[in-house]
């Protein structure tokens, strides 16, 4: 009775957020600039003389200047009274001339003022990228496996009537991408500390002791930020150092979106984009749901992805074109317990697997890296305060390039040659045919719905291969879909004939056992 009384109330939970949402489903906050591929033009014009002395000298304090902002993409052209602009990033400052990484902040100095719903855009500057579109690629690609992370698009940008250059634009996370992407805000948001030249800061996720103050300098609260309440990601760091191996395999999948989590790791991996919680200990956010109860992993800073940390060679000189699966610096926690289970490591090459068998290989890549390289060629020729040239645009896009001194020098992996490379080494050290099934555990995991928000049709993975009913009900409570699945953790749904809106999607096991999901559809 308990139980049911349980679900029953989570139902009301879940159906009540969809309620309270319906409204907005039919516009996602800043699809003008990320839903289409597409170049956006930011014209920028400060009033201050000397005004990129001023940015610079404000880069230490985060201060934001006052600019005008015109901003252009496939909808229209809209304008902005002073908004808010700083300089921003660790390495990427370091380019070596005025093309620096910049944030925008539209409310900074207009209550309440934001483009499309959203408050706040960033601009990567293509520091150690001649191909332009690391960052891009590695999002889609992370889009794509159905794990969380920003949207990100390309932009040419203009100071005070001059082009200034072509940016890759990210999404700002916070509360919007909360909105949009896990459809809950109300939880806590963390981000990891950026610890730049430090070695005693990172990330890490170990237990250091139950007090704040023990973690400000390693993390960052971005909501709730007046409750100042950490002891939720305290919790967590507890149980993910100092429970027993089987308390730790046993209740993960209670703690985080266990099968996201594992794409994701599994992503830096493949991409050997170390300059993340594997490596770096930096670069990523936890966000706290307040109905699941759940921790949901979500990417940040892609920019050194295809083994472009620490010039190409990694950290400590390993070789990125050969890391194997279960690669990651030492002190890494949540790595080392994920791994050191036979189970969870199963899982895990279950979710690798998947991904190195659709979408990292030279066949899904090359034409990904085609559409992008068509799309941008004509803008990086004109960006003249590139770090590299067009010739080693031209060239990194297929193989790689080797330049010599100042920050961004060495050997930088070519785009397509880097897949070639590193699918054909993974391919020899993981037997794919092997990791096609998993024991049936005590708790049903986690469901991934993707696309979503979807047009056509939703592919649904679970993390437990045995027979399930699904059930889909709209927002209104009424039952669209019933269908029991035999001996299996995926299925695709055709909802090209469905409503725009939001829906509710339970899977119900033959213990009784059960788990929610919210997706939505979007013509």
């Amino acid at each position: 009775m308990n139980n049911t009384l349980h679900m029953t109330k989570r139902i009301v939970l879940f159906l009540g957020v969809i309620t309270s949402s319906f409204s907005a489903i039919c516009q996602i906050d800043g699809d003008k600039i990320f839903q289409n591929d597409q170049i956006i033009t930011i014209e920028l014009t400060f009033h201050q003389a000397s005004f990129f002395d001023s940015l610079e000298t404000n880069y230490l304090t985060q201060e934001y200047m006052k600019a005008d902002l015109v901003l252009t993409d496939s909808t229209g052209t809209y304008s902005y009274p002073e908004v808010g602009v700083r300089l921003k990033g660790n390495s990427t400052y370091n380019h070596p001339n005025n093309k620096k990484a910049f944030k925008i902040d539209f409310n900074k100095y207009v209550s309440g003022q934001k483009h499309d719903g959203l408050k706040k855009l960033n601009f990567s500057n293509g520091f150690k990228d001649p191909s332009m579109m690391r960052e891009k690629v590695f999002f889609e690609v992370s889009k794509a496996v159905g794990v969380q992370v920003p949207r990100a698009n390309f932009a040419n940008v203009y100071f005070n009537g001059n082009l200034w250059g072509f940016y890759t634009v990210v999404e700002q996370i916070d509360d919007q991408f909360l909105d949009w992407s896990i459809l809950d805000d109300a939880g806590n948001l963390f981000k990891a500390g950026d610890n730049f030249g430090t070695s005693n800061t990172p990330a890490n996720l170990i237990y250091y002791g139950s007090t704040i103050a023990d973690y400000t300098d390693r993390y960052e609260l971005k909501t709730n930020e007046t409750a100042n309440d950490w002891s939720d990601i305290i919790s967590f760091m507890d149980f993910v150092n100092n429970s027993s191996s089987t308390d730790f395999e046993n209740d993960l999948t209670q703690k985080i979106e266990l099968t996201e989590y594992l794409r994701s790791v599994a992503l830096d991996n493949m991409f050997s984009n170390l300059d993340s919680y594997t490596g770096s200990a930096r670069n990523y956010y936890v966000y706290h749901h307040s109905v699941t109860d759940k921790w949901e992993w979500i990417k940040w800073d892609g920019n050194e992805s295809f083994g472009s940390y620490s010039g190409g060679g990694g950290p400590g000189g390993v070789n990125v074109l050969n890391l194997d699966p279960d690669y990651h610096d030492s002190e890494r926690p949540l790595l080392e317990n994920v791994f050191a289970s036979p189970s969870l490591y199963n899982l895990y090459l279950i979710e690798y697997c998947h991904i190195l068998e659709n979408y990292f290989n030279s066949t899904y890549m090359d034409a990904l890296i085609d559409s992008y390289t068509s799309l941008i060629h004509t803008a990086v020729y004109a960006d003249y305060n590139k770090m590299y040239t067009d010739a080693d645009f031209d060239t990194n896009v297929n193989a790689d390039v080797s330049t010599s001194g100042g920050p961004g020098g060495g050997t930088i992996y070519g785009l397509k040659s880097f897949v070639s490379s590193r699918a054909s080494y993974l391919d020899g050290v993981v037997d794919c045919s092997v990791y096609t099934s998993v024991e049936k555990i005590k708790e049903f995991g986690s469901i991934r719905v993707f696309p979503n928000p979807a047009t056509n049709q939703i592919k649904l993975n679970w993390e437990v291969i045995h027979n399930v009913e699904i059930t889909i009900l709209n927002s209104l409570g009424v039952t669209l879909y019933v269908k029991s699945i035999d001996s299996n953790n995926s299925t695709m749904i055709d909802v090209s004939s469905w409503a725009n809106g939001m829906y509710y999607v339970r899977l119900t096991s033959e213990d009784g056992t059960s788990n929610t999901r919210i997706f939505s559809v979007i013509k």
